[in-house]
């Protein structure tokens, strides 16, 4: 299906089918007035300026050694999801052959052919950087060996590993046998085989296995010796057994050669009206295995008679990526690379702090019900989430529990609160987002437990994602309480990344977290929200609405600036809006992680506008924003990026935030970000990726300065 970019469309109708598409399409001059907006920097060409900057962390000396390994790990995984989603779209685009669709599809394949020559050029860096952080692990006495450099001892060892632990865990599959690699998956590393047997004449015979990093890692540690550790890839430990992996028939000689491809990842889900939306998403899942490949990267290496054999079972035209490489693919296990027991060689340890205040024996619901409460994780300790859950799951004052779940961990807490509370009789209420991308098969095993303990499962609604992050408690006594949180209720994701959650009982804000979920029940019902900011409902047109104050504000003499810290912005109007603000001599300070539609510094147009991009040990990911409203600075937190899809076509939640002492904080977050001088880019549309010249100064880290003083403020 062709995606519209810039039309607003009521989300339930949106992206139904090419033909609605078309049909809009010649209508759009009577239905539709679209601004031309300018500068406005490309979504994907924009993601792949942040991702190098994920690549550029690799490079960085101060960056202890094995983290570089994992930022290496991180750049690739993103690629891999990026040329899955968005190349996938833009493929589609691309190759829509109606007239009506010209424009567009022209577009997406200059956007194509643009990101081909990014991805080149950074495919360069990637494997210089590869080879320099390896040298420099040899440097600290850790080895990666291939099969041309073990010794006689380390191939016994491997010989004797092979037999226990790989054989008859996969069988080589002939290229003559398959005519396309349609039931492989791309999350796999592919070894293409050319063996021949000795003779006056001999004839290659040609295969290819999965390696099965699944099974044992894809690092194989091997004895360590005269001080060193030595490790091994799984492909090449394979390479080192081909005589026993076809062990029995004849072959004398052997070559392998590495090669990934990446699927078109795009579900096609079930249209069918009697098709239950659990089986529609389970079928979807499984259709994705078989998408079309988009891209190939193979060992440069590798003989043009085995490459040939490869390139045909994938079925590939003209607009995919066909790439050499280096001799290994598929660096996203970097991100799992063996320490050998050097800690000295990752980051210090940031244990979570748990706050004093959410400690102790009192009751969590009490206490949030005498004053608001904030965590900020993984600073804070997200177990203290956990308790306000376990606590509401066994206490005698709570009536019902209901909350929205997009992410959850493999061994989730938070389910099995959720469960406990079900049983001990309350009323539980769960909406899960089954379309949680790469997550659908795991919330689909959940929601079935869920529903199982007599939970109230909401598989959220038809044509809206709902990404909005927030918990309701009813109480017997007393307010009741809401959790409005702007990252995923996962404890594995509150290790990892930058979120806050508010926990309050201000009735205005409680009440209308309930409404929400009334909204997700019954979409179809008129609701208003005073104090909440709700998508797709009238979200947008809020925050445009704060933007115009401020440059009303500002023509009237009065405060008037703009702090934000956001994930991703791409949204036209609100990328217009900001345009507008900054024309009009408004401040406009940023902290952007990822994909960023502004072009800041032009004269005239966004001079008033800054922008860092932070790249550290956590990922970046809460969203605040804060307005200078005349001198009456109002705050707010949420789920919300500003994007298309955030605004217009997914259930988000942003809430205001009241309490003095929290708004202090939140600025606090903000400022500090804005302030990285250490892990910050400036980020204009340019893609250079500059750091800010300090000067004599030390340069500042807005993570470590912020762990430092949660550590001293809960002393």
């Amino acid at each position: 299906m062709i995606i519209v970019c810039y039309f607003e469309i009521f989300p339930r109708w949106k992206y139904e089918c090419n033909k609605i598409f078309l049909i809009l399409r010649k209508n759009k001059k009577k239905w539709f007035r679209r601004k031309k907006i300018t500068p406005y920097l490309e979504r994907d060409i924009s993601w792949m300026y942040f991702n190098r900057r994920i690549l550029q962390e690799a490079t960085r000396p101060h960056v202890p050694l094995l983290e570089r390994m994992a930022f290496l790990g991180i750049y690739s995984n993103n690629l891999d999801e990026f040329f899955r989603v968005r190349m996938a779209t833009q493929s589609r685009i691309a190759e829509c052959t109606d007239k009506a669709a010209a424009k567009e599809s022209e577009h997406a394949r200059k956007l194509i052919r643009q990101i081909g020559k990014l991805n080149a050029r950074y495919v360069e860096d990637y494997e210089k950087t590869v080879a320099s952080v390896t040298e420099a692990l040899r440097q600290e006495n850790i080895y990666l060996v291939n099969d041309a450099e073990v010794t006689p001892e380390q191939l016994a060892f491997i010989q004797k590993f092979y037999r226990e632990k790989l054989s008859g865990s996969f069988v080589p599959v002939w290229f003559s046998a398959v005519k396309l690699l349609d039931n492989e998956t791309d999350e796999s590393i592919y070894l293409a085989v050319k063996m021949m047997r000795q003779g006056e004449k001999p004839t290659p015979d040609y295969a290819y296995l999965e390696v099965p990093v699944s099974l044992c890692g894809r690092f194989i540690r091997l004895p360590d010796a005269d001080g060193k550790s030595y490790l091994m890839y799984l492909e090449d430990v394979i390479r080192c057994c081909l005589p026993l992996v076809f062990e029995g028939l004849g072959y004398t000689d052997f070559e392998a050669y590495a090669f990934k491809f990446t699927r078109d990842a795009e579900m096609e889900i079930d249209n069918d009206l009697r098709t239950g939306t659990l089986q529609k998403i389970s079928k979807g899942v499984k259709s994705r295995k078989r998408g079309e490949p988009l891209r190939v990267i193979y060992d440069g290496r590798m003989p043009k008679d085995l490459l040939k054999r490869v390139l045909k079972k994938m079925d590939l035209d003209v607009l995919d990526t066909v790439l050499r490489s280096g001799r290994y693919q598929n660096h996203k296990d970097l991100m799992r690379f063996p320490d050998c027991g050097r800690a000295n060689l990752k980051y210090p340890a940031w244990p979570p702090i748990l706050k004093k205040e959410l400690d102790g024996p009192e009751s969590l619901l009490e206490k949030i019900q005498e004053r608001d409460r904030f965590i900020h994780v993984p600073y804070h300790n997200f177990d203290s989430f956990i308790r306000v859950l376990q606590e509401a799951a066994i206490s005698k004052q709570v009536t019902s529990i209901k909350i929205t779940l997009y992410r959850l961990a493999k061994e989730s807490k938070v389910v099995k609160a959720l469960i406990g509370a079900a049983r001990n009789g309350k009323k539980v209420t769960v909406v899960i987002e089954l379309l949680a991308r790469f997550d659908e098969a795991s919330n689909i095993n959940w929601s079935k437990k869920m529903q199982d303990a007599g939970i109230k499962v909401i598989f959220g609604v038809e044509g809206l994602k709902v990404h909005s992050k927030i918990t309701h408690i009813a109480m017997k006594s007393g307010p009741d309480i809401a959790c409005i949180s702007t990252g995923n209720f996962h404890e594995g994701n509150a290790r990892m990344y930058t979120d806050c959650m508010l926990m309050t009982a201000s009735r205005r804000l409680v009440k209308e977290v309930d409404a929400v979920f009334g909204f997700i029940e019954r979409p179809y019902s008129p609701i208003k929200f005073k104090e909440l900011l709700v998508s797709p409902n009238e979200m947008k047109n809020k925050f445009v609405a704060l933007i115009n104050n401020e440059i009303k504000n500002k023509k009237a003499g009065k405060p008037a600036y703009i702090k934000i810290k956001v994930n991703h912005i791409t949204d036209p109007v609100m990328v217009e809006k900001l345009y507008e603000a900054s024309q009009a001599g408004v401040d406009i300070d940023l902290v952007v992680r990822g994909n960023c539609s502004l072009m800041t510094g032009i004269p005239g147009v966004s001079n008033n506008i800054r922008i860092n991009g932070i790249i550290d040990r956590y990922l970046e990911h809460s969203r605040i924003f804060i307005f200078a409203a005349g001198g009456e600075e109002k705050v707010f937190i949420g789920s919300a990026d500003w994007m298309p899809r955030n605004l217009d076509n997914r259930v988000e939640v942003v809430t205001p935030v009241y309490d003095p002492a929290i708004k202090g904080e939140m600025k606090r977050i903000v400022e500090y970000g804005l302030n990285d001088t250490l892990q910050g880019r400036i980020v204009d549309g340019k893609g250079e990726n500059n750091f800010r010249d300090t000067g004599e100064e030390k340069p500042f880290r807005s993570q470590e300065a912020l762990y430092d003083y949660y550590v001293a403020e809960n002393e």
